[in-house]
């Protein structure tokens, strides 16, 4: 009788998600017909519906994280569509779900490292206001542009460190964080849908990726691979499912493929084997066999989508990834010109090694140096020239604070893989958009199997 009851619970949980996903692509090709009108009704339904629910539920079963996993998902999608009023919208609101989270169910003991990081982050924004660079800089925006992602990281973390979440929990909010992704898969789909003259070199590819920056584009289809291969290894429970989450999973990777941007597809593939490996660590003989046979299946359809989006790409595809240019010749720099940045970060922190030279003088600096006028794209060194030592003592928090959480408690099969898309991330893409705050988040979650309740009958004297 109870596995009868859990396998109809079972089909209408995969019911309910196949009318989700189906919903989501029909929402893709609205947007792709009304664009802007559309994305902007989306952002401000789903807004609207997050801060209702959220009250109503007063987060007793941690209703918080699955409103921001979804506004994370929609992060790049909304952007793209011109869904946002301002750029930073979305790292704001889970800013302030975060709070409200936290307002109905406090937060753990071990957040005060959380709380010492965000105040690291304050003296950055005096020596701005008393140091600023440029004349013409709007000191407000400086600061929400370049501290609105730190911040989000910051209260992710502050909410979620030692939180206490079921495993069928984080797989919801991992599904969740998925549906607007695969509504912006739709739409860059469409946004361009005769691809053939649009590879002319091996440089990042815009077409491909809606008309938005490929590398922030790269960073959703990679953390959507991910999610996917999740659910292809653990919520496939039927052939049929398989096959959904197979070719989801196929499509996501090429289209991460042909956007040109290589940051995305690696930090996936490296997030992937600790995750594949800890379930082959600690499932048995059964699991260990599934698992290497899993593994042969997916890399034979990664060699047949790479085939496919090397075509696509008129063959450029492998120039890419061999860091060459059009006609095969091998380019001087390995992080498409991301050292040079770097480099100036590092001069800004060595001239201003205590304090740093404040929040969003390093873009000010680095064209009073060079001339040129590009922001960070890594996060590291951006903490370094801006908060000086301490940003070092700031970075060091979040490096190691998960890590020694994951040597203490390791079999959370997700928090390496998380961490490790955290740190990736912030290498070429900064914190421009939220998916690395609230992936870190989710890093610092102590997961628990929950025990199916034992019904016994009262006993009669």
């Amino acid at each position: 009788m109870r596995v009868q009851l859990r396998k109809k619970t079972q089909n209408y949980q995969y019911k309910k998600e196949g009318s989700l996903i189906l919903l989501h692509i029909i929402l893709g090709v609205l947007i792709v017909l009304l664009r802007k009108p559309a994305a902007l009704t989306y952002v401000i339904l789903y807004s609207g519906f997050a801060f209702y629910y959220l009250l109503k539920t007063k987060n007793k079963k941690n209703e918080v994280l699955l409103i921001c996993s979804y506004l994370t998902g929609m992060d790049v999608f909304a952007r793209m569509t011109h869904g946002l009023f301002f750029s930073e919208q979305i790292k704001y609101l889970i800013l302030i779900f975060m709070i409200l989270g936290m307002f109905y169910k406090g937060f753990k003991i071990k957040g005060v490292y959380y709380i010492l990081y965000l105040l690291l982050l304050i003296p950055g924004i005096y020596i701005s206001a008393t140091n600023t660079l440029s004349y013409d800089a709007v000191f407000r925006k400086i600061i929400a542009f370049n501290l609105s992602g730190p911040f989000c990281l910051g209260f992710c973390a502050l909410y979620c460190i030692d939180r206490e979440i079921t495993f069928f929990q984080l797989k919801r909010i991992l599904f969740w964080m998925l549906l607007p992704m695969i509504s912006m898969a739709v739409f860059v789909t469409f946004f361009k849908v005769d691809m053939s003259q649009s590879f002319v070199n091996t440089a990042s590819n815009f077409a491909a990726s809606g008309g938005y920056g490929p590398n922030q584009v790269s960073v959703a289809l990679g953390v959507g691979m991910f999610i996917l291969l999740v659910r292809f290894l653990l919520d496939s429970p039927t052939l049929k499912l398989k096959v959904i989450n197979g070719i989801l999973l196929a499509y996501f990777i090429y289209r991460g493929l042909i956007t040109f941007s290589r940051g995305g597809v690696l930090t996936s593939l490296f997030a992937a084997v600790p995750f594949v490996g800890l379930l082959i660590l600690y499932g048995g003989n059964r699991i260990k066999g599934k698992m290497i046979k899993y593994i042969l299946v997916m890399s034979g359809v990664f060699s047949l989508v790479w085939g496919a989006a090397n075509m696509t790409s008129n063959g450029l595809l492998g120039h890419r990834y061999n860091n060459e240019d059009a006609i095969g010749r091998k380019k001087a720099d390995a992080l498409g010109g991301r050292e040079e940045l770097m480099g100036y970060e590092l001069e800004a922190f060595f001239e201003n090694p205590f304090l740093g030279i404040g929040v969003g003088n390093n873009k000010f600096f680095r064209v009073e140096e060079s001339g040129i006028e590009a922001a960070s794209h890594n996060e590291i060194t951006r903490l370094l020239a801006e908060h000086g030592l301490l940003g070092i003592l700031a970075f060091l928090i979040l490096l190691l604070v998960p890590l020694v959480r994951f040597l203490n408690y390791h079999k959370n099969v997700f928090a390496m893989s998380f961490f490790i898309f955290w740190l990736l991330t912030i290498n070429h893409n900064a914190t421009r958009i939220a998916m690395p705050a609230f992936l870190y988040g989710l890093s610092v979650l102590t997961l628990y199997n929950e025990k199916p309740s034992v019904h016994r009958k009262q006993v009669v004297a």
